[in-house]
């Protein structure tokens, strides 16, 4: 199921000047795309961003977990994390003390982020509204995902005492709530709570290169890690040069294999490049041990139940895991894909809008929101945002989308899941850029 790459057409994106460089190696993994975008950014190893060369080693090490960012990003351009995850402008005042000269080179990316554009519009409105709101962290949010973590020990060890399927099978939904609702802390300071990610034997670093830097920004592009990690599995992007129509339809025949395994293979991937290349595993990456440890102390079921039901756990949280996040919003023949025709002027707001349907039945519950990737659309936009503010500011987004004549498209769970298909299905390419009256 490799992809059958065609030599003109497997250099463009819609989104950028070049090809991904990340792209042709392998394994495609958060290390390789991190290698591929310092290579293609023409930061020239500082942190661009806009068109100037940024030193931000002394202002991210004032941070906590600024050496991990350092790591990550020095080399590369950051400008729309940058200004997504910066909604207020002390950052952006205090840019000109780290500022060392212009960029030789023009930007890779395409996005637009103009003073009068759609995000910079919204982004003043939304700061201006967060002024008015208690918008720290929400202790209910905070509340769900440490009830989430109990519930998870709970259930793992109610289901092995009983040698109950069913109780084990709500352990592996707590699993999966536990890693959705973790999601929420990812773009945000450093805490205990990102290291609950870790139970489902992924790691929360490595989800941060993944879905923060990459995913968060260039959503549904070739520079979409997130995209390209399950090639050639399961592919989204419209094109031959991809996957042939036979190719696809094995993708909806084994997407339940692949949402099984998708816990275990982020894990063994891991280890065998610490093992063969570079070593990128941490102490908490031996968390996940925390349960069949537990369940060993507290039952008299023996080791090897104890490992079992772990691991039964585990498959079960990880198929609806992956069974959640990709039929969340991203992958419908109506959402923008790279290959589709873009917009003329690609606003890096309107582009999130473009690559999102949200989901319009989980709206009414915190705890729905919060575990299937609720509130995308805004999530997308203001992502250090905690999930409970974000229901706040609809009044600014509605009358910024109002102004600039775009929309919120929505839909429930069950559309999104025959999207989903029906876009792994779609070889052939929207001619139409979104927006346009025929594409309403």
């Amino acid at each position: 199921m490799a992809p059958n790459i065609e030599p003109e057409d497997w250099k463009v994106s819609g989104i950028s000047r070049t090809y991904p460089s990340y792209r042709k190696y392998q394994p495609i993994t958060g290390e390789s795309w991190l290698k591929g975008k310092n290579a293609d950014d023409e930061a020239e190893g500082l942190w661009r961003i806009n068109d100037k060369l940024y030193d931000l080693t002394d202002f991210a090490k004032r941070h906590p977990g600024g050496a991990f960012w350092i790591e990550c990003t020095r080399g590369t351009d950051i400008t729309e994390p940058f200004e997504s995850h910066h909604i207020e402008e002390h950052a952006r005042n205090m840019l000109s003390k780290f500022e060392v000269r212009e960029a030789s080179k023009p930007r890779n990316y395409k996005f637009t982020l103009k003073e009068n554009g759609f995000y910079m519009t919204l982004k003043r409105r939304v700061r201006e509204k967060l002024r008015k709101l208690n918008y720290k962290p929400s202790k209910k949010t905070e509340f769900l995902h440490l009830f989430l973590i109990i519930s998870f020990f709970v259930l793992s060890w109610i289901g092995t005492v009983l040698d109950s399927l069913v109780v084990l099978a709500l352990a592996g939904l707590a699993l999966c709530w536990v890693a959705t609702s973790t999601h929420n802390y990812f773009h945000q300071r450093d805490s205990w709570r990102m290291y609950a990610f870790n139970l489902s034997l992924m790691n929360f670093r490595s989800w941060r290169v993944s879905h923060a830097l990459s995913h968060h920004v260039y959503s549904n592009s070739l520079h979409d890690l997130e995209m390209s990690m399950f090639e050639p599995f399961m592919c989204w992007l419209p094109g031959r040069q991809y996957a042939t129509k036979v190719q696809r339809w094995i993708s909806i025949i084994i997407s339940p294999i692949v949402y099984t395994g998708l816990f275990h293979a982020q894990i063994l991937i891991r280890i065998f490049l610490s093992l063969t290349k570079k070593n990128i595993m941490y102490w908490d990456d031996l968390l996940p041990l925390s349960l069949p440890v537990f369940l060993y102390l507290t039952t008299d079921v023996g080791l090897k139940t104890s490992f079992l039901n772990w691991q039964t756990v585990v498959a079960i949280g990880s198929f609806i895991f992956g069974f959640i996040g990709l039929t969340a919003a991203h992958h419908d023949p109506q959402i923008l894909h790279d290959g589709d025709a873009q917009r003329q002027d690609i606003d890096w707001g309107l582009y999130q809008l473009d690559t999102i349907i949200d989901r319009s039945d989980i709206k009414w519950s915190d705890l729905l929101v919060l575990t299937h990737f609720g509130e995308h659309a805004l999530h997308h936009l203001f992502p250090t945002l905690d999930h409970g503010a974000l229901k706040h500011l609809y009044p600014e987004l509605n009358q910024t989308m109002k102004e600039f004549d775009t929309e919120l498209r929505e839909i429930n769970h069950w559309g999104h899941i025959k999207g989903q298909n029906q876009q792994l299905l779609r070889i052939e390419r929207n001619p139409l850029p979104p927006g346009s009256k025929k594409m309403k």
